[in-house]
C-alpha cells in the first residue's frame, strides 16, 4: 500500500491574511474566520475579524476592506 505523499507533508504555518498574526500550532484555532475568495482559502484572526465584522457579513472580499 502507497502511501498519499500529500497527506505525510507537514501542512504550511496558517497566518492571517490580513495582519499576518501566526496562528498557535500553526493551525488556526476556532474562534478564527476562514473565507474562500477567488477559490482560495484566507484565514483571519480575532483582531481583524472583530475590526471587520460588518464588512464580513456583508460578504465584502478582504479586499474592500
Amino acid at each position: 500500500m502507497q502511501l498519499n505523499p500529500e497527506a505525510t507533508e507537514t501542512p504550511e504555518p496558517v497566518a492571517c491574511a490580513r495582519c499576518g498574526t501566526e496562528a498557535p500550532g500553526g493551525t488556526p484555532p476556532p474562534t478564527w474566520i476562514c473565507s474562500v475568495e477567488n477559490g482560495s482559502r484566507r484565514y483571519f484572526c480575532d483582531d481583524c475579524s472583530r475590526a471587520n465584522l460588518r464588512s464580513i457579513e456583508g460578504r465584502l472580499d478582504s479586499s474592500w476592506w
